[in-house]
């Protein structure tokens, strides 16, 4: 079973499913923590199948072996949930 997780893009204001094959669950779980903004790198990006299409964006992210995941502590964007 995957992970799922959406990716903010602040500079264009929208969401990008993201998922982690479960495989890789356990290495990287410890670095994403609830509330907590990321920098990810060396992901693989890939069309959206419209079967699989849970949010309105043409693309997903995929994390793959390579992929890092930095916890951003100064210079996180601010964040305004809508309710």
């Amino acid at each position: 079973m995957e992970i799922t997780v959406f990716f903010l893009d602040e500079k264009v204001n929208s969401v990008i499913h993201g998922f982690i094959p479960s495989e890789r669950a356990n290495h990287y779980m410890p670095s994403l923590k609830a509330g907590s903004i990321v920098k990810v790198g060396r992901f693989e990006v890939a069309r959206c199948s419209s079967m699989y299409k849970i949010i309105d964006h043409p693309f997903l992210i995929r994390f793959i072996s390579p992929t890092i995941i930095d916890e951003v502590i100064t210079g996180a964007p601010e964040i305004h949930l809508q309710s």
